[in-house]
């Protein structure tokens, strides 16, 4: 007896609401973009969970991702070191705190230094 083989889809949905791209999240708010003069940005040197290792944080962006990580790269090749951007938060490794505020006051944000 031959047995009827059932076509499925890859994914293994039945049954999807909301368009065809699993990766469309219908529920995602649009990241609103301010100019770089309405921004309030902060920069603190953290260690806390890094093992003693110091980073400089740089907090408070509102912008697209695409725009935070040409800000990560050029605040990374001016300081000669390595970070990341994680969320809306860029991490550069060492203590660059005022560094990093004359580049981005150069590129017209209002940044602060915050913390100790």
């Amino acid at each position: 007896m031959a047995a009827s083989k059932r076509k499925s889809k890859s994914d293994g949905v039945v049954y999807r609401e909301f368009g065809n791209s699993p990766n469309a999240d219908a529920t995602a708010r649009p990241i609103q973009e301010l100019p770089p003069n309405q921004q309030q940005i902060r920069i603190q040197a953290s260690r806390k969970g890094r093992k003693g290792k110091t980073v400089t944080e740089i907090t408070g962006f509102q912008c697209k991702p695409d725009t935070l990580a040409s800000i990560s790269k050029q605040l990374k090749a001016q300081c000669g070191t390595g970070g990341t951007v994680k969320e809306s938060t860029i991490e550069i490794q060492g203590e660059h705190k005022q560094k990093i505020l004359e580049i981005l006051t150069q590129l017209g944000y209002q940044a602060k230094i915050s913390g100790g």
